[in-house]
C-alpha cells in the first residue's frame, strides 16, 4: 500500500496503521520522550476519533490529528501537569532512547533544551514545513508570538553546546 494515501479511506484502524509512525514522529520531536510521545499521540487520537468518518480523506484527516497533537502538546505545556509525574521507586536500567530516524541525536538534545513553545514552533517550521500563518493556527497564538518564538529558538540552537547544531 502506497505511503501517501491522499484521497481514499483506509478505515480508523488502517490510518493509525500507516500514519501512526509519522504521527508519533512529530509528538517525539515535540516531547523529547518516547513514552510522553505515545500518550500524546494516543491522546489526539482519541479526541479525533469521532471525526475520522466525517472528514473526506486520510490526508484531510491527518492534517486534523496533527493539529489536535500540537494543540495538546501546547495545552499539556501551559498546563504543565503532564510533566508533575513522579518517577516510579525503582527505574529499569534500560538503554536511553534513540532519536526517531532521519533526526539527528545532537539535534534532538539541544531541541530538547528549548523553551516548549520555541520547540513546538520550530518543529512545525522545520520538520512539517508549515508557514508562519500555518504553524499559529495550529497552536493558537499570533503570527507574531511565532516569530519570536522562532527566532529566539534558533538563536538557542546557534549558542547550542551540542556538536551537531551546524559546524
Amino acid at each position: 500500500m502506497s505511503e501517501d494515501v491522499s484521497e481514499a479511506t483506509l478505515g480508523f484502524e488502517g490510518f493509525v496503521a500507516q500514519k501512526g509512525k509519522r504521527l508519533w514522529r512529530a509528538a517525539w520531536l515535540l516531547t523529547g520522550d518516547s513514552q510522553h510521545a505515545e500518550d500524546l499521540v494516543q491522546t489526539a487520537l482519541s479526541k479525533t476519533y469521532t471525526r475520522y468518518g466525517d472528514i473526506g480523506n486520510d490526508a484531510q484527516f491527518e492534517a486534523y490529528v496533527r493539529t489536535t497533537i500540537y494543540r495538546t502538546f501546547v495545552s499539556w505545556w501551559r498546563k504543565m501537569s503532564w510533566r508533575n509525574e513522579k518517577a516510579a521507586e525503582f527505574v529499569d536500567d534500560a538503554p536511553a532512547p534513540e532519536a526517531p530516524h532521519g533526526v539527528n541525536l545532537d539535534l534532538a538534545r539541544a531541541l530538547d533544551e528549548l523553551p516548549r513553545m520555541q520547540r513546538a514552533v520550530l518543529v512545525l517550521q522545520y520538520f512539517e514545513d508549515l508557514t508562519t500563518e500555518q504553524i499559529a493556527e495550529r497552536l493558537g497564538v499570533s503570527s507574531g508570538a511565532v516569530k519570536t518564538h522562532a527566532s529566539r529558538g534558533r538563536a538557542a540552537l546557534r549558542s547550542s553546546k551540542h556538536p551537531g547544531r551546524g559546524e
